[in-house]
């Protein structure tokens, strides 16, 4: 897969490193020249060019790229490349980074965007889902938002403790990933029972939040 990331900054460093090391192609993208430094990342192509300008993404080619990542820390550099990407040149999946959660609201389909990827909603959740039990916790939104990756830490007086999965009926657009006990991942089954801090991570619908809520607690 021919990956293109806007951003060279450590983030969009970080993100390479993890898509060579995986076997794909990937291709550098940074206008700043005191963060253009191929030797960081030597295995990546490099290109020294603003990814917000039209010819600089027909020069790389980017319309051969299977996925475009806009990972600069600039919001409003983000949306333009992923509009011109998606729009311009077509390229099948654009994923954005979103820097200001004032402005997550904008990283939709409108605006080219496939995944968008809120770093402050991702730190945030990452601190609530470590202290915050009985609670939802929003870990990542799907598909423009339609759907939701959600994590309930059971609590001590959830009527699901000590019931097994087939017991529970979840509701509707709603599936239980994994539950996590303690450094263990189990993959659900239907006669496995349920414990205190067990940690249930689900894909839904973001209607049924509310029923996933009411699940834990009984309601």
């Amino acid at each position: 897969m021919r990956v293109a990331i806007a951003g060279a900054g450590a983030v969009g460093r970080s993100v390479a490193q993890e898509l060579v090391a995986n076997g794909h192609k990937v291709l550098l993208i940074e206008r700043d020249i005191h963060k253009y430094e191929p030797h960081t990342v030597p295995e990546a192509d490099w290109l020294w060019a603003d990814a917000c300008e039209v010819t600089s993404l027909e020069e790389c080619g980017i319309e051969m790229c299977d996925v475009v990542i806009a990972a600069t820390g600039d919001d409003k550099a983000n949306l333009a490349m992923a509009l011109l990407a998606k729009t311009e040149f077509g390229v099948p999946r654009v994923v954005a980074r979103v820097n200001n959660v004032a402005n997550e609201w904008m990283f939709t389909d409108d605006w080219g965007v496939d995944v968008a990827v809120s770093t402050p909603h991702a730190m945030a959740a990452g601190v609530e889902g470590a202290i915050d039990v009985g609670h939802l916790v929003r870990l990542m939104r799907l598909r423009q938002g339609h759907a939701n990756l959600t994590k309930f830490t059971l609590p001590p007086d959830s009527p699901l403790i000590g019931r097994t999965i087939r017991d529970m009926t979840l509701p509707p657009n709603t599936l239980l990933v994994t539950v996590q006990r303690g450094s263990r991942i189990i993959v659900p089954k239907s006669g496995d029972s349920f414990e205190d801090g067990d940690e249930l991570l689900f894909v839904a619908d973001e209607s049924v939040d509310g029923d996933i809520h009411d699940l834990i607690h009984g309601a």
